[in-house]
């Protein structure tokens, strides 16, 4: 059974761990909407699923950066969606050659998922802005893909300092940008901003006006059918 982090909790999710995959063409066939969390290694990734889920036990929590090494899929909402936890980027302690072999694996994933619809990049909430971090989020946008920020931790210093870390944050990225990506913030801890993440991928979710949703409906009905996009990746 699983544990309860909270005890009954608003939006209820009914979720459950799927598979781990080393490469793109491992996933989980394509038949529903899917977001991706990302961040520096021990931005607590885990712990925000755990969060989000209401489940201790859900993602394997480890207090040693860069223990998760694999693309792991969750089936969230009853399968109405699924949420990936991507490798971390950073500092953790891997080789040159495996650090570039996470790259390759994240690379290939975000070019290649199409049923991919956003990815969340988990910001340290304790920190000024960090040179990976801006970074990665200027790949997405090379990339053209939609992503949104979640500040994390943010049991762990006052208000004052966050929003002096986040006015900062906001002002490296306008540099570049010219418009700026949903935020959210949040604790694993305290449930902050749980609700506003859940209700934000809901939406998305449910918004099938977009192209990128029409070709997941595709992908379904084709799964259906028996011919699973997945196998020509």
């Amino acid at each position: 059974m699983a544990e309860k982090l909270f005890g009954e909790v608003n939006p209820p999710i009914k979720a459950e761990f799927i598979k781990s995959a080393s490469k793109t063409s491992e996933c989980p066939k394509i038949v529903v909407p899917e977001f991706a969390f990302i961040g520096r290694s021990n931005v607590g990734k885990s712990s925000l699923i755990n969060c989000l889920a209401n489940n201790a036990g859900l993602a394997k929590i480890s207090g040693k950066p860069g223990k998760t090494r694999l693309i792991n899929h969750f089936s969230m909402d009853s399968g109405q969606w699924s949420l990936v936890d991507l490798p971390g980027y950073g500092f953790a302690k891997v080789s040159k050659a495996q650090r570039e072999d996470f790259t390759k694996m994240i690379s290939h994933y975000l070019k290649n998922r199409i049923n991919l619809v956003n990815v969340f990049v988990l910001i340290d909430g304790r920190h000024e802005p960090q040179k990976n971090d801006l970074e990665f989020i200027r790949k997405l946008g090379n990339l053209k893909i939609p992503f949104s920020l979640v500040f994390t931790k943010l049991d762990k210093l006052s208000r004052v300092a966050f929003d002096k870390n986040k006015a900062a944050f906001r002002r490296s990225m306008l540099k570049e940008w010219e418009t700026l990506p949903p935020m959210f913030q949040t604790s694993s801890q305290t449930q902050l901003g749980r609700k506003d993440l859940v209700g934000h991928i809901r939406a998305l979710t449910q918004d099938l006006s977009t192209p990128l949703l029409k070709q997941i409906q595709n992908a379904n009905h084709s799964a259906k059918s028996g011919d699973f996009l997945a196998d020509q990746f």
